[in-house]
């Protein structure tokens, strides 16, 4: 269905709801009963398929905005459930496609990094804001516990359910503990198939496992059994929290320029370590003398080989050649760009050529930094040494683990119409959050009444059937880019989960936050807290050091849904007799 259709089919039920209403009778016996009702109905017989006594008029719901229908009746809440959430659905897949297309137009930087991790958890901060701004105190602290079942359960279905998918669809080859990109000859193998990520996914999953920290405080006076402190640590957290926030955005805007760097950086170490292993090589293994120092007399020599022209200095021309000679063929090598950094790095007279002197300065510093990540290799094996060859193989798995380059580029280029692409970009946001914020409400009351017809706690509700909803176009998207079997989509696609989980943690706790704190509500919700952060602890701590995940490991995260629901339970019953 295209986003024309879903247009139309929301636009039919908004104003379908908007006509008056009354309540429909389903008679399957003499007596009436009120299956569907709009608040208005006085029949006191007792209602059909309710689980709990007989709803007087009084008691009976109250409608949305005045007009939208309400009932009271198990299957009416169900099916409302199920309208409203598709809305939701609707409403975040509107968001993800407008922040797709402008992000095609405008790059990361400020609106990849600022504005569209924002716009991602716009639906669920929407649903915890409306869970506590419904009526009275008491009311909203009734219904707020519909927010933080989202919250919990937006973030245990992403670390948990999701994660585990985009492993077993993202799954390749592995060789040397590596992701062989577009291969899948080993089937379902636990420990021979898997996925690979570059290091700023890890570094993804460190900054998530640190967004816990809010949490721990907010919980901090529950723990210790005080009561005087609670209000306090509430508004400590909330401003914790929006500084996290704050600070994860910026470091989002300067994120690509960060990779650039470290990248350039990392090529050019391996340009060094090529050279260092040219030079090796065409001194026969004797470019260190028998300790492991550099051998300069011997360096002074290689030197004279590199400058043809015999003329005291390399020129551009020379290293270039170099360079030519050595073949850098497992990386995507500018060599202009290569030979310009070798004369930033060895030239300290600032003349465009890199004197002998210079030239053995130089390897000499490159050498001891080779034997600072030498470990065992500086053990000399047979009157040589291993470390230069350790560290060309170190510094090619780092590029390796950066990335590509065009992870980091900042604006797309050759984007056609620009202008109309741009324009229907922000028709899909402003329609995404139009639809969010006018049926957030309802939902909210839908889950609030299942829950009362029931006697099911909303919170499980909401931890269960809301994440389906706002998560739904985020788990399609991630599991369709991790099917790719690359380790660029790879990486992407852990990055969003991780980045989602964290702008749970920031953003949506900060709205959850600011709504206690405003309104004068109670913090009790130990057991939520405890799964969030056992959640993003071990998940956060599993990904932050390693770049690679066998297809066993996605059993890890499908055993943490079903034990974070029953710990959930569990907790929530041993707090409650507390």
């Amino acid at each position: 269905m295209t986003a024309k259709h879903y247009l139309f089919l929301f636009l039919f039920i908004f104003c379908f709801s908007s006509f008056p209403s009354h309540a429909r009778f389903i008679t399957g016996r003499p007596s009436p009963t009120d299956l569907l009702s709009d608040g208005i109905s006085t029949v006191k017989n007792l209602p059909y398929l309710l689980l709990k006594p007989p709803v007087s008029a009084e008691e009976s719901c109250e409608q949305s905005y005045g007009f939208l229908p309400c009932t009271t009746t198990v299957l009416g809440n169900m099916f409302l459930i199920i309208v409203y959430g598709y809305l939701m659905y609707l409403a975040a897949t509107y968001l993800s496609y407008g922040s797709e297309l402008l992000l095609e137009i405008l790059g990361p930087g400020i609106v990849g990094g600022l504005f569209l991790p924002m716009l991602g958890a716009l639906p669920d901060a929407m649903l915890i804001l409306v869970s506590g701004l419904s009526g009275t105190a008491e009311t909203a602290q009734s219904q707020v516990s519909v927010g933080m079942g989202l919250l919990a359960g937006s973030t245990v279905m992403l670390l948990t359910v999701i994660w585990g998918s985009c492993i077993i669809v993202g799954r390749c080859d592995l060789h040397d503990s590596v992701a062989i990109d577009g291969t899948n000859t080993k089937g379902f193998n636990l420990k021979e198939s898997g996925v690979s990520t570059d290091i700023w996914t890890c570094y993804a999953a460190r900054i998530m496992a640190i967004s816990v920290i809010p949490f721990l405080i907010v919980q901090l006076p529950q723990a210790l059994s005080s009561t005087s402190g609670r209000h306090l640590a509430v508004l400590i957290a909330l401003i914790i929290s929006l500084l996290m926030l704050v600070s994860y955005c910026v470091y989002q805007v300067f994120q690509p320029w960060i990779q650039r760097r470290r990248l350039a950086f990392a090529k050019h170490k391996h340009v060094i370590s090529g050279i260092l292993r040219h030079l090796k090589k065409h001194a026969l293994g004797r470019l260190l003398t028998d300790d492991g120092e550099p051998d300069t007399e011997i360096i002074r020599k290689l030197f004279e080989t590199i400058d043809e022209n015999h003329d005291g200095g390399l020129s551009p021309s020379e290293l270039r050649a170099l360079i030519i000679g050595i073949r850098f063929e497992e990386i995507d090598l500018d060599q202009d760009d290569a030979v310009s950094k070798v004369i930033a790095d060895f030239d300290t007279s600032r003349d465009n050529l890199v004197q002998e002197d210079e030239f053995v300065e130089g390897i000499t510093k490159w050498i001891n930094e080779a034997k600072q990540t030498g470990g065992a290799y500086l053990e000399s094996n047979t009157g040589t040494f291993k470390f230069i060859d350790h560290f060309h193989q170190q510094t090619k798995r780092e590029h390796a683990l950066l990335g590509s380059e065009e992870q980091s580029d900042e604006v797309v280029e050759n984007v056609e119409n620009p202008r109309w692409i741009s324009i229907k970009a922000v028709l899909m946001l402003l329609l995404g959050t139009l639809i969010a914020a006018a049926f957030a409400d309802p939902l909210v009351d839908a889950v609030d009444n299942f829950s009362e017809a029931t006697s099911i706690p909303s919170f499980f509700i909401s931890f269960i059937a809301l994440p389906l909803a706002t998560n739904s176009s985020e788990a399609v998207s991630a599991i369709i880019f991790a099917s790719r079997k690359k380790q660029r989509t790879a990486s992407l696609t852990f990055s969003e989960l991780y980045g989602a989980v964290t702008m749970n943690n920031v953003l949506c706790l900060s709205v959850f936050l600011a709504l206690v704190y405003v309104r004068g509500l109670t913090w009790d919700f130990s057991s939520e807290v405890l799964v969030i952060l056992i959640v993003c602890v071990v998940m956060g701590a599993f990904a932050s050091f390693r770049t690679t995940f066998p297809l066993w490991t996605c059993s890890v995260a499908y055993i943490l849904y079903p034990f974070s629901l029953g710990l959930v339970y569990v907790l929530d019953y041993v707090f409650s007799w507390s």
